[in-house]
């Protein structure tokens, strides 16, 4: 059993949705945690942050391999 004390704007709304979907308030709150959790629970790292991923692209697809090698080569370019 959980007692749940919610903002007077949001108890408001969570009864409006209730009404107009036929639901109890009790009903509305636990679907929505259930979809929620559903959620949270399916999330991976590609999901939590693929809108991130390759956003700010450099173009160059081989960094990982050639990282080094790449690295020395700016470094001369600097001193050179």
């Amino acid at each position: 059993m959980i007692t749940l004390r919610l903002d007077p704007n949001i108890e408001q709304a969570v009864a409006n949705t209730a009404k107009n979907l036929g639901l109890t308030k009790s009903d509305l709150i636990r679907q929505s945690l259930l979809e929620y959790l559903g959620k949270i629970e399916r999330q991976n790292a590609w999901e939590a942050g693929k809108d991130l991923f390759g956003k700010y692209s450099s173009g160059t697809s081989n960094l990982s391999t050639d990282r080094k090698s790449m690295l020395k080569q700016r470094i001369k370019a600097k001193r050179g």
